[in-house]
């Protein structure tokens, strides 16, 4: 019988990052591990769960600040079981984006001073500018846009998403194997 159970947790504004994590929670379900997804504000009691996922939309170059309140809360629990950290950041789909993978990495500075993730995934998000709450921003992303910068649209790599999350699986999961050599 499978114990294991997995939370994939995330905050996010505008719903990008929220289907990033139903994602990875189903190429692990798929997987046969048992998952809940929940945005991160939902989550009390780390207890029922063998390991954690735990991702943020990135603003203004940082996880949301309830992002980092949640690992802050769960700093104890998370640094006793597996713990993989995502981000979902437009730098990524910009123009060249790829080239900024360090710099975009380096955003989950702040959670990696708390927490050792046992695997960082980083995705481009989607550009859907009506959604974005502050009007200052919509202007500043509607400029990018009519100059190239960024293109409206959905930016997320499904296959990559999902590649991250299977790779996941068995690092987040002891194997059957070594499941019975321990025993």
């Amino acid at each position: 019988m499978n114990t294991e159970r997995i939370l994939v947790t995330y905050a996010t504004r505008t719903g990008s990052t929220r289907g990033v994590a139903q994602a990875i929670g189903a190429a692990l379900a798929a997987e046969g591990v048992l998952v809940d997804i929940l945005p991160m504000q939902d989550v009390g009691d780390l207890t029922p769960y063998t390991a954690v996922v735990a991702g943020s939309a990135i603003q203004s170059k940082q996880w949301l600040p309830e992002a980092l309140a949640f690992i802050r809360a769960h700093q104890a629990a998370l640094s006793q079981r597996p713990f993989a950290a995502f981000l979902v950041c437009m730098t990524l789909a910009m123009r060249g984006g790829e080239a900024y993978r360090d710099a975009v990495s380096g955003f989950l500075s702040p959670v990696r001073s708390l927490v050792r993730p046992v695997s960082v995934g980083l995705f481009a998000g989607v550009l859907d500018i009506a959604r974005i709450p502050s009007w200052t921003d919509r202007l500043m992303f509607q400029v990018s846009a009519w100059t190239g910068v960024w293109s409206v649209g959905d930016h997320r790599d499904w296959d990559a998403i999902r590649a991250w999350a299977q790779a996941l699986r068995l690092r987040l999961t002891p194997t059957p194997q070594a499941q019975a050599s321990t025993a």
